[in-house]
């Protein structure tokens, strides 16, 4: 192979690399450079983390990215929760950040990842994340003796951005009670993931209103 190819290579998965941690873009139609990516990721993280807009019920400063617990769970169930926590699809990616925030219920968490997309991949991105969540029925951990067994339904949310899916997980988490929900909204090139957690239970209406706040921004 010739040492021009090897490098080319060499940098492909080099910026991947930092792709994966919301710093740069990779390959792909249309993508941007790493300055212009990290550019943009910058841009974001600053719109996601302004205080002033969050919802009655939480609190700043943003946090870091959401930590999925569920990191062990099936491909397709993994895919609906990656957005959030600041790895979003990669194709045609040009920039993304993830932050999180402190609800003022005891455990409860709002986590928001926005990604920006060249060539209309958002549109795709979102098809491809309902189809895997239509092939996540239940989620389960590693250990199918570990307490963990959460069932997804539907959720029923009102009209956000151009178009948004979004499901309700509901059972154990390492045999403690656990709910989660999640939303996916794309605002033209933008594609937004939110997930509110909390022990037990959540109150769909404060998911609402997150939701309703981090889809203002991605206007």
């Amino acid at each position: 192979m010739a040492l021009t190819s090897r490098a080319g290579i060499i940098g492909m998965a080099v910026a991947c690399g930092l792709l994966a941690a919301g710093l740069t873009g990779c390959g792909g139609q249309g993508t941007v450079s790493d300055a212009e990516a990290r550019r943009q990721s910058l841009e974001l993280k600053a719109l996601l983390s302004q205080e002033r807009l969050l919802p009655d019920g939480f609190s700043g400063p943003a946090r870091e990215a959401w930590q999925s617990p569920l990191a062990k769970a099936s491909s397709d169930c993994r895919a609906v929760l990656d957005a959030a926590t600041g790895h979003p699809p990669l194709r045609a990616l040009e920039g993304n950040a993830a932050v999180s925030f402190q609800g003022d219920v005891l455990g409860e968490l709002a986590a928001v990842g926005m990604a920006v997309y060249a060539g209309g991949e958002a549109e795709g991105h979102l098809e491809d994340m309902g189809r895997a969540m239509d092939s996540c029925p239940t989620l389960r951990g590693a250990d199918s003796t570990g307490g963990t067994r959460l069932r997804l339904s539907e959720l029923a949310l009102p009209t956000l951005g151009d178009e948004a899916v979004s499901r309700q997980l509901r059972g154990r988490l390492n045999g403690y009670p656990y709910a989660l929900d999640l939303v996916l909204v794309r605002q033209g090139d933008r594609l937004l993931s939110l997930v509110h957690t909390g022990l037990g239970t959540v109150d769909v209406r404060r998911t609402v209103e997150l939701a309703r706040a981090f889809a203002d921004m991605a206007r």
